[in-house]
């Protein structure tokens, strides 16, 4: 007997807010899967010490509840006529997603890149939740790594994650002290899923959708256009007017063809520390210090094959958009930059200034603009023809016909500063693994953890056969740029030493500022507290510390060691901020202020500073 339709139960399910909807940006890594494309990232841990497999699995199993999302699998739409749902897996088994397997002879680093090369060509399986996790074991002749120590690999789906909410699940799986084997390990909380909601009611959720709000591609579309006028006008007030924005030719390069299915990747360990200074050194963002290295190593690949272009190649720069303390929510909140990376350019230091200049001309306020725009844009595409566009794009070549938007891609996540534990084993290094699709075969990824910043290059077999090979170069790319950095200091300082230092040019923001707030005392008492700014000044650095916990602020320059809030910022930023030459969103995106300190006061400090500039 058929059973009996309860159209009451239905409604109840299609209206219930127990399944979320993928969103159009996060829908975009689901259609451009293909059998050469699998799109999911994935990192590469190093545990030094002989972790015990059942202790791994024990912390995973009493963890997941803190990631939803490992419990939950895609359900699609009947006819894909929206996009799919995220709902949890009434199949959910953790044995299905670990994976326990030792290290092949000999078990060094070669053997190790070759089969985690391996493992991340194969798809993860979009039927059930979409992670997996392989345990290797035996790592005993990988120099610096004790003997017996153990690699976990781990591939996440990319339709679920970004590189910031990556680095959030880390802090969640990982320990920050090595007491992790002493503490009493929680029980794995029970997993009671809600049932699968049938196709009627996820037709009638989406039709639900679209009535609620009919006019979103023409809403979308005006805000588009608004944007757009916005960012004009707003370019054409600033420095920006100087410089046209993305107006430059992109070159097809070897990186733009089609990609084959077997993935390649190789890294390279460089000193945070010693980058770092090289940033403090010559000023602007460390992000432009990462882009110059990379450039380097390009350009000399590229030449060594006769197929540097004429033109600089470009380079995709993805931003997180994502809001602080807002790390764990997993889906993707990202906006791009395109970037010449000026490998026309043969020094390293003029290429430094070339890329420099591009990033500091403030490109990411347009381009940040547009991204957000662009995601509700996607929201507003149907599914299944976003599905059948990209599946025809690839089917037919159809890059073929035009000239790429951009050549590679150059990401920078900031990871952790200090020391991870699994119950109580150190976590060595950490390397992450990103995907790569036809048009676009080579993406790179620094990520930085406990003082080491790696440069990881994926590819294909196609494209880059070599990766190991072009890791070197990047090696070889930062120790050069170093050399002449350092090189430029040491004639700085000679030079320096024959005459007096002229003072900071952003003095005078600070002299202002003691004035602004002696003639609004209100000020003061709105945002309560004491701020220290440290001013870079090329090989130095200048201390003033903004005391507005009295009735009267207090201003003035001194040595903070420990400062509730510090904030760090080149002379050269602060001035153009001052003079309104440059936004301090701008800054933030830029990588060129940087904050440390509880969230509440970096709240006080930007709405004070933004206050004073909006006077």
């Amino acid at each position: 007997m058929a059973k009996k339709i309860d159209l009451k139960e239905i409604v109840q399910d299609a209206f219930g807010a127990s399944i979320q909807q993928v969103s159009g940006y996060d829908a975009a890594f689901l259609y451009a899967e293909s059998a050469t494309s699998p799109m999911h990232v994935a990192t590469l841990n190093i545990v030094e010490g002989s972790l015990k497999y059942q202790d791994f699995k024990e912390i995973i199993a009493s963890k997941l509840h803190l990631i939803p999302k490992f419990r939950q699998r895609l359900l699609s739409v009947p006819m894909n006529l929206d996009y799919p749902y995220w709902v949890d897996d009434p199949n959910f088994d953790i044995d299905l997603h670990l994976n326990r397997m030792k290290l092949p002879d000999p078990a060094n680093w070669r053997t190790l890149r070759y089969l985690t090369s391996k493992l991340f060509s194969a798809p993860l399986d979009l039927r059930r939740p979409l992670w997996s996790v392989h345990f290797i074991e035996g790592l005993d002749e990988i120099a610096q790594v004790p003997k017996g120590s153990v690699a976990i690999f781990t591939k996440v789906h990319h339709v679920m994650i970004d590189g910031s909410s990556g680095v959030g699940i880390m802090s969640v799986l990982y320990d920050k002290d090595k007491d992790g084997k002493e503490k009493k390990r929680k029980k794995p909380k029970p997993f009671n899923p809600e049932p699968l909601p049938d196709e009627l009611s996820l037709l009638l959720k989406s039709g639900y959708g679209f009535l609620k709000n009919p006019f979103k591609i023409p809403k979308t579309v005006a805000e588009t256009a608004y944007s757009f006028i916005k960012s004009q006008a707003t370019r054409k007030l600033s420095i920006q007017k100087e410089f046209s924005s993305t107006k430059f030719p992109v070159p097809i390069t070897i990186f733009n063809g089609n990609i084959s299915a077997k993935r390649t990747w190789g890294t390279a360990l460089l000193s945070f520390d010693r980058v770092n200074a090289l940033r403090k050194t010559v000023g602007g963002s460390f992000n432009d210090i990462v882009l110059a290295i990379c450039s380097g190593a390009i350009r000399r690949y590229l030449l060594e094959r006769e197929k540097l272009p004429v033109h600089p190649v470009v380079a995709n720069v993805p931003i997180s958009i994502r809001s602080e303390g807002n790390s764990t929510e997993m889906n993707n909140q990202i906006a791009n930059m395109m970037i010449q990376i000026a490998t026309h350019i043969e020094d390293p230091l003029e290429r430094l200034e070339y890329i420099q200049e591009q990033t500091m001309l403030g490109k990411s306020r347009h381009n940040t603009l547009g991204a957000k725009t662009l995601s509700k844009m996607a929201d507003a595409v149907p599914f299944g023809v976003a599905n059948l566009i990209a599946g025809l794009y690839s089917k037919y070549n159809i890059k073929d016909l035009h000239r790429p938007p951009f050549n590679v891609t150059i990401t920078n996540v900031p990871g952790p500063s200090n020391v991870l534990y699994l119950n109580g084993h150190k976590v060595v290094s950490i390397f992450g693994l990103t995907p790569v699709v036809d048009g676009f075969g080579l993406i790179i990824a620094a990520f930085s953890y406990n003082g080491q910043l790696s440069i990881t290059t994926t590819s294909d077999s196609r494209t880059m056969p070599d990766a190991d090979l072009f890791s070197r170069y990047i090696r070889e790319s930062a120790n050069e740029l170093e050399e002449l950095v350092q090189k430029l200091k040491k004639e700085s300082s000679s030079t320096k030493s024959s005459k007096k230092q002229d003072k900071s040019r952003s003095t005078l923001m600070f002299t202002t500022l003691r004035k602004y707030l002696k003639a609004n005392p209100k000020q003061v008492k709105a945002h309560k507290g004491v701020y220290y700014i440290e001013v870079g000044l090329g090989d130095k650095t200048e201390g003033w510390e903004i005391d507005l916990s009295k009735a009267t602020a207090v201003i003035k320059k001194k040595k903070n060691l420990k400062p509730k809030l510090l904030v760090e910022i080149e002379d050269e930023s602060l001035y153009a901020l001052y003079k309104g030459k440059l936004l301090l969103d701008e800054l933030k995106i830029q990588g060129r202020i940087k904050l440390t300190g509880s969230e509440t006061n970096k709240t006080k400090f930007l709405n004070f500073i933004t206050a004073f500039l909006e006077r």
